[in-house]
């Protein structure tokens, strides 16, 4: 399960928060013998966790995910990646990396 709320209070412990956003959206033993995943929801997933303030991504990336020996259903394609991190970027340099701040 990921909770995006669960990001911030780990990055007030002091260390930096790394974002799993390929395993995230694995479904294991969803495949019947071996492992699914919905790699549609890798980048809405990982545009939220760099909006919470994660300090960087772990993410499987593959030139053809269907052909990858195992978690292909949820890699991202090579090709996409490069566009991916542009907005990861885009969205700490907007939000000030996630900092939180009341709402008083």
């Amino acid at each position: 399960v990921v909770d995006m709320r669960s990001l911030p209070v780990m990055r007030n412990l002091g260390y930096p928060v790394v974002f799993d956003a390929t395993h995230s959206v694995q479904l294991p033993g969803g495949g019947g013998t071996v492992s699914s995943g919905q790699r549609e929801f890798v980048a809405p997933l990982a545009r939220a966790a760099a909006a919470a303030g994660c300090d960087g991504f772990f993410m499987e990336v593959h030139p053809r995910p269907e052909e990858a020996l195992s978690d292909g259903p949820n890699m991202i394609r090579l090709s996409e990646l490069r566009g991916l991190l542009a907005q990861l970027q885009a969205i700490w340099q907007v939000t000030g990396k996630g900092e939180i701040s009341p709402l008083t």
